[in-house]
């Protein structure tokens, strides 16, 4: 539709992009913002999702306002955390924090808070938070040692991508997939109606 709201995605995550375009939706811009996403003080894992998330939101919009292309675009940005508990495992970056993460959910259950966030095109936030339970089947170090040989888990919330090998760690998961892997579809879906963007318009068939 040429009168629809413009989309800016605030993630260069082509797992978000992709969830979004399984749903029909492409953005029309991608900003990703670039914040420091260690964890304040006691922060719990449900709070810390949602503060990024806004952070994030609020940064896409501020760089969406400097290009005239996308001025009055929602900009929607999430943020995925992965705990045990309250302990809040990283974005791993190494093997051995990829090997950490992937020992302590070995055998056990665990957490996967995902929020999004919409900037509304009247400055308003709009955020939903999702979390769901998971557990994992006990991991062989064999196990471990060929999945941080795959390289899947670098830069991934608990060191595993549940889209790729590491799904067939996954033995229970009550709540959102696909919130695990980084977008709850029906959330973002009902944000986006809400703001008046036509989410089915590109549904019909092409021939």
């Amino acid at each position: 539709m040429k009168d629809r709201p413009k989309l800016v995605l605030a993630s260069a995550s082509p797992r978000r992009l992709a969830l979004l375009e399984q749903i029909g939706v492409r953005p029309d811009a991608l900003l990703p913002a670039s914040l420091d996403e260690t964890p304040r003080r006691n922060e719990r894992p449900r709070s810390l999702a949602l503060r990024l998330a806004e952070e994030k939101a609020r940064e896409g919009a501020r760089l969406a306002a400097q290009d005239a292309a996308l001025a009055g675009a929602l900009i929607l940005a999430a943020d995925t955390v992965v705990a045990v508990g309250r302990r809040i495992l990283p974005k791993a970056e190494t093997p051995e924090e990829a090997a950490d993460c992937l020992r302590l959910l070995s055998g056990r259950a665990h957490r996967v808070s995902t929020a999004i966030c919409l900037a509304t095109r009247r400055g308003a936030l709009r955020s939903r938070l999702v979390e769901t339970r998971l557990r994992f089947k006990r991991l062989s170090e064999r196990e471990i040692e060929n999945y941080l040989a795959s390289g899947e888990w670098t830069g991934k919330a608990g060191g595993y991508a549940i889209q790729g090998l590491a799904g067939c760690f996954v033995s229970k998961l009550a709540g959102s997939y696909g919130a695990v892997v980084g977008l709850p579809l029906y959330e973002t879906a009902t944000l986006l109606a809400g703001e008046g963007f036509p989410l089915h318009d590109g549904w019909s068939a092409k021939t």
